[in-house]
């Protein structure tokens, strides 16, 4: 393992074995347990690794994650304002001892590195919600991630790196801290401003870094995050292409383009100061810190979870000790009788302002509308556009959900024959019974066992719509929780039409053509929705069907129809 010291203070610290001891690692740990990480633990992990989290030399032990939660800092008083633990279930962690090591491998079963474990315990995540993200309010990303993915115990320990996780994506653009900051130095670079993003640029953006750039005196690294962003973001491929596009339009020479694999948390302050830290340890002298910075949007009552210049306040308390050095800046607006972008605070009285949301952007895509060119320029737009095309080009889901004989085959059969008679896209239906003899025949039908059932339609309902084409959904789906969580894993491809088939119980049960219901009220099935298990009715679905009051065509017109009021469907 290899210690370099960074410019800024402190050791960076790399923790990949090497020679004799990878060896003898790599012998070891066939016989030791084996710990799948998840697309986050894989995330920070890397960045570990290679120095990115300087000055941690693994996960976290419970006293350092104590006092980062309470106090923003690590248990030997190093500023550090982000928890790095390895969350696991309590399976897992039944079968381990403090002392002993555990494997820890990506998807693929590579093995990335070993583990020596120290602490496991089980956290208070409430506390820890509303440490971080300044509120326990499942609304925030990183709250819901924290509840409803993250495992329930803790592992912490020093881990040695085995093999670096792979990437076969825009390879010459990925930098580990001591290659950037060799890069650096070649360059002649000894002042560099870094600009954190996890969205396409637009011309705001780069008239922002420009500035910010100058003002430093500075040379500029574009660092945007293509680990995991916010649910629903645009995907890291079109933002790359977006980034080489815009980097053509900086004067020559004196920006940079290179990849950072973290994984948010959309911590707004936290996470900001968090951010300065990693650009400290890639060999930045100043970050740039704007407007709500990884900032996740509204809470539950909508509000914003942070303040607009939040971020800027808590890294500047912390500017002493940091180690570089921040660079702050308000909103860039258009002006249109200047024909120029400003600060905010420097448009005068009279003056034009233009400016279009991130909402509003994408709506215009969506829509296939005018996006112009003062926002963003041609080629940047025109990326977007070919990955992302309107509603009417998109993919889309339509999920019915409902008790036990309310028409939801029925339904979602007559809706396939009206959009293959369309014949504009290709249609799939994934019927309950149908997926349950087919994905699911191991299944029975715990919670446990449905919500697995649920959650294997929504991938292949994801797939599909990813693939622009039509999924046409219909299991009973009883819990309101897993519909959410399907809704999530569709929707950041295209359109989730949920469609609650309301027909009541005692007309389900009256048709009961299989005879379930007569069995479960006496007893011979157990678990059955309605009867002794619970139904949790949508609260918001796009459509309330109740087959009672329609015939299967009028319901399917009405599907159509709201298809087409939602730009998913054109006439």
């Amino acid at each position: 393992m290899t210690d370099l010291i960074a410019p800024h203070g402190g050791e960076l610290k790399i923790r990949y074995a090497d020679g004799e001891t990878r060896e003898a690692l790599i012998e070891a740990s066939a016989s030791l347990k084996d710990w799948d990480l998840s697309h986050r633990q894989l995330c920070d992990l890397e960045l570990i690794l290679s120095g990115g989290f300087s000055p941690l030399e693994g996960f976290m032990s419970q006293a350092d994650y104590q006092r980062v939660v309470e106090e923003m800092r690590l248990a030997d008083g190093t500023l550090w304002p982000m928890p790095i633990t390895l969350d696991v279930t309590p399976e897992f962690a039944d079968t381990l001892t403090p002392g002993e090591s555990i494997a820890l491998r990506d998807p693929e079963g590579l093995l990335i590195a070993v583990m020596a474990v120290e602490d496991i315990w089980v956290p208070d995540k409430h506390e820890e919600a509303e440490a971080v993200f300044g509120a326990d309010d499942p609304a925030h990303p990183g709250v819901h991630y924290l509840h409803h993915q993250a495992g329930a115990v803790y592992l912490g320990g020093p881990v040695v790196g085995i093999n670096r996780p792979q990437h076969y994506d825009f390879t010459h653009l990925r930098h580990e801290p001591a290659e950037l900051r060799a890069l650096f130095e070649k360059w002649g670079w000894r002042r560099i401003v870094a600009f954190q993003t996890r969205n396409p640029m637009h011309r705001a953006h780069q008239e922002l870094t420009f500035r910010a750039a100058q003002r430093a005196q500075a040379n500029l690294l574009i660092h945007p995050v293509v680990g995991m962003t916010k649910p629903g973001d645009i995907d890291h491929y079109s933002r790359v292409r977006c980034y080489q596009h815009l980097l053509k339009h900086y004067p020559a020479q004196t920006t940079a383009l290179s990849l950072l694999p973290l994984a948010m948390r959309m911590a707004g302050p936290r996470e900001a100061l968090w951010h300065a830290i990693i650009r400290k340890n890639h060999g930045c002298s100043h970050f740039i810190v704007g407007r709500d910075h990884a900032g996740p949007g509204k809470n539950s009552q909508g509000e914003d979870f942070y303040g607009p210049y939040d971020a800027q306040e808590l890294v500047a308390r912390h500017q002493d000790e940091l180690g570089i050095e921040m660079v702050p800046f308000e909103a860039m607006v258009y002006v249109e009788e200047k024909a120029e972008y400003r600060p905010l605070s420097e448009v005068k009285p009279g003056e034009t302002v233009l400016n279009i949301s991130g909402t509003e952007f994408r709506r215009r895509l969506q829509e296939g509308l005018e996006i112009p060119a003062w926002f963003s320029y041609p080629e940047v737009v025109e990326e977007l556009r070919r990955t992302h095309p309107p509603r009417h080009r998109q993919g889309f889901t339509v999920f019915f959900t409902g008790l036990s004989g309310s028409g939801k085959s029925t339904l979602a059969n007559a809706l396939m024959v009206k959009l293959l008679e369309r014949g504009d896209r290709p249609v799939t239906l994934l019927d309950g019974d149908r997926v349950r003899k087919m994905l699911s025949s191991e299944l029975g039908f715990s919670r446990e066992h449905r919500d697995l059932n649920i959650r294997r339609i929504g991938y292949v309902a994801a797939e599909i719509t990813k693939h622009r084409g039509v999924a046409i959904c219909a299991p009973i789906a009883p819990y309101a929780a897993t519909r959410k969580e399907v809704r999530r894993m569709i929707s950041q491809y295209g359109g989730f039409i949920e469609v609650h088939v309301a027909t009541p119980l005692e007309v389900c049960e009256a048709r009961d053509r299989k005879g379930l219901y007569a069995k479960a009220r006496a007893g011979l099935i157990k678990g059955f929705t309605g009867i002794d298990d619970p139904y949790e009715v949508p609260e918001e679905p796009e459509l309330r069907i109740d087959t009672r009051d329609c015939t299967p065509d009028e319901a399917a017109q009405e599907i159509l129809l709201k298809l087409e009021s939602l730009g998913y469907i054109k006439n």
